[in-house]
């Protein structure tokens, strides 16, 4: 039986299905609402308030994903955004480590660089300062939600652009079904794979 529960363990891991402390984040699923046609018909989005209303459960969320990080060699936390924000930022204090905001176009004062991508539901652009990062940086990119793998992809591309490197792409949340994963030139790490 321990053998059989070993390879199971091993077989959810391996299929990105299963998380920290033996793979189970699942109590995450307990705080998240699905709001069908937002922001457009036919997306559902993925809603949780209760999250981080909850600050035992937000600390434990942040906790879990600052003994992943904690021990390997990540000098910045990349946050998209703008939910990429509320994780990042904490995980940054958690770590004590800086943290870069990735905005959307036109919002940073000084010199950028931008990348141009694809949503589920149009296109967008994200900007990073030039002085944020550079080539001795290894960044650890942090958002709440990997669908298709776009605004991964495209945050990747822009913190390469600045010379540094990405450690991995951390989310929350992942749609399990939209492959995201498979587009993403990274490490990708998520805690709780939900249905489209």
């Amino acid at each position: 039986m321990k053998v059989f529960l070993t390879l199971l363990i091993a077989l959810f891991v391996i299929s990105g299905k299963a998380y920290p402390d033996m793979g189970e984040c699942h109590w995450i699923e307990g705080y998240v609402e699905r709001v069908p046609n937002f922001p457009i018909e036919k997306i559902n989005f993925l809603c949780y308030p209760e999250l981080l209303q909850n600050p035992d459960a937000f600390h434990k969320l942040i906790k879990t994903l600052a003994d992943r990080y904690q021990d390997q060699e990540i000098t910045k936390i990349v946050g998209l955004e703008a939910r990429g924000f509320i994780f990042g930022v904490a995980l940054a204090y958690e770590m004590n480590k800086p943290f870069v905001m990735m905005r959307k176009k036109g919002k940073l004062p000084r010199k950028t660089r931008c990348v141009h991508y694809g949503l589920e539901y149009g296109k967008a652009a994200f900007e990073l300062e030039e002085e944020s990062i550079d080539a001795q940086d290894k960044v650890l990119i942090v958002d709440d939600l990997l669908a298709t793998g776009g605004t991964a992809s495209a945050s990747i591309s822009l913190v390469e652009e600045l010379g540094a490197s990405v450690h991995e792409v951390a989310c929350i949340f992942e749609m399990e079904n939209l492959g995201g994963r498979e587009n993403v030139p990274a490490g990708v790490f998520t805690m709780l794979a939900v249905p489209e």
